[in-house]
């Protein structure tokens, strides 16, 4: 009698597992019906039958922007990849910890005296972790130099980047990123080549001759004699495709370009990391000098400006809550990576991942974060180590909105569908239509295996929710756009 009544409970128990979806665990789908069947259904039927899911996992997390009640979730618990979603994390600590007029300085110094139109002595180049600093600014600093009436410097240019540890590279960043612009190194020192303000970079610009057969040309933004290219480029017949590659090998500033290009074609831009942007950034100061007729006798080199060198001119960044702009909307890793580091030094008095870190973990549980449910190797994401989960994100992000800050942080995130390149970011180019477009306010993010939408939503009926969708173990993390549009409609349509 009591092996018959095992029977029939384990059979229930079969049946009940049965109807429950499978992509939903019990205490998700009670917390999902609270709020009616519809969202709940929709996201559902999205996780279990969409085949780019198939072998992946799926967390989502969605809740009331006004209360933080979650209304669905599915594995919101688990931890998982969550490429540029971190960023949302560490933009949240910058800003608490820095705060939004905060500025980052570059400096020239003298360890010598002026005489006359001379400069006795070295020049300090000294940065302070201005990822926005452009050739335009050095100029003006070379232009300072001038009107104080200095024609010559009877010395060396030293490069000063100790304001920051010398780790150019996060943990985890895989060796093939180092030449890419998102995996540039990290210096206190460095330069981007135009207002996306990709730091440590230069620009190729690859234009195709008149003829089939012939050299293409290629030239480097900023002009500098520290990159060195080697042009393999050819032009190719009229009216097909370009096929540009470019490659530069660990510790050289050598790079090679290769492909071809259609005569007659549109030029293409390539943008190329540097082997230690100090150099580059004081190679490029040196250009700027020479154009305005400052003569340097010695050598360009890098070094440590002593405590008693003088200040003789200073440029200032933008403010933190410009910064954020291209930052966040164009999911900046240079830029994130920095920030770690200028939070440590800021709090720490040492400009590194650790210290930075560890102020990082500090700062969060201020917004309600369980920082023991992460791992966090960086700032931007990049690390295939981090770990976050999806209803951490959401948390995060309901409780920052009491913020003084928060309209900075808001303003940061990319806009679905608005076409301009600084308001709808990585997201212009994607859900274009209504409901969509203007009401999903969110941060993208994508690794190899990973991609991530996480932020705000308005939905039809005037409702504002927060919702996190990481997605991992993708064939095709391309195709992971598709899913979070699928489910960005979901919430907007509700």
């Amino acid at each position: 009698m009591r092996k018959n009544v095992r029977i029939v409970v384990v059979s229930v128990l079969i049946l009940v597992f049965a109807i429950v979806p499978l992509v939903a665990d019990h205490d998700s789908a009670v917390k999902a019906g609270a709020s009616g069947g519809s969202l709940t259904d929709s996201l559902n039927t999205l996780l279990n039958k969409d085949p780019i899911l198939s072998g992946g996992l799926a967390g989502i997390s969605v809740r009331s922007a006004d209360n933080g009640k979650i209304f669905y979730e599915h594995i919101g618990n688990t931890r998982l990849r969550p490429a540029s979603n971190l960023k949302l994390f560490t933009a949240a600590s910058a800003l608490s910890v820095l705060g939004e007029n905060y500025k980052f300085s570059t400096e020239v110094l003298m360890d010598g005296k002026i005489k006359g139109h001379e400069l006795q002595g070295n020049v300090y180049l000294r940065g302070k972790g201005d990822v926005t600093l452009l050739e335009k600014d050095l100029d003006n600093l070379a232009k300072n130099l001038k009107q104080k009436g200095i024609y010559t410097i009877q010395g060396s240019l030293i490069s000063d980047d100790s304001w920051y540890d010398k780790e150019r590279y996060s943990l985890d960043l895989p060796w093939s990123d180092e030449m890419e612009y998102y995996g540039a190194g990290i210096s206190a020192l460095t330069l981007s080549p135009n207002e996306d303000y990709d730091a440590g970079t230069v620009i190729l610009t690859i234009v195709p001759a008149s003829a089939a057969g012939k050299q293409a040309s290629v030239t480097v933004t900023p002009k500098n004699d520290y990159v060195k290219v080697v042009n393999k480029a050819k032009t190719s017949a009229a009216g097909g495709k370009s096929n540009i590659s470019y490659k530069r090998d660990h510790g050289s500033n050598t790079i090679t370009v290769e492909g071809t290009i259609p005569a007659k074609a549109s030029a293409v831009k390539e943008w190329a990391a540097v082997w230690n942007p100090t150099g580059y950034t004081r190679n490029v100061f040196k250009q700027s000098l020479k154009e305005q007729g400052i003569k340097l006798t010695g050598s360009e080199k890098d070094g440590t400006a002593p405590k008693t060198a003088k200040v003789l001119a200073v440029h200032k960044s933008m403010s933190m809550s410009d910064l954020f702009v291209p930052f966040m909307k164009l999911s900046n890793n240079t830029h994130a990576e920095t920030l770690v580091k200028e939070m440590g030094k800021k709090k720490k008095g040492e400009g590194s991942w650790k210290k930075g870190l560890e102020v990082i973990n500090g700062e969060l549980p201020k917004f309600g974060v369980n920082t023991k449910t992460m791992v966090m190797r960086d700032g931007s994401g990049v690390s295939h180590v981090d770990l976050v989960t999806a209803n951490e994100v959401t948390n995060l992000l309901y409780h920052i909105q009491d913020e003084e800050w928060f309209s900075s942080y808001l303003h940061s995130l990319p806009v679905a569908g608005a076409s301009d390149r600084m308001t709808g970011g990585t997201l212009r180019n994607r859900m274009k239509t209504a409901p969509l477009k203007g009401n999903i306010i969110a941060k993208t993010g994508s690794i190899s295996t990973v991609s991530s939408l996480s932020g705000y939503v308005k939905t039809k009926s005037g409702k504002k929710l927060i919702f996190s969708i990481l997605l991992n173990n993708l064939i095709d993390d391309s195709k992971g756009k598709e899913v979070e549009d699928k489910a960005a409609a979901i919430l907007a349509n509700q």
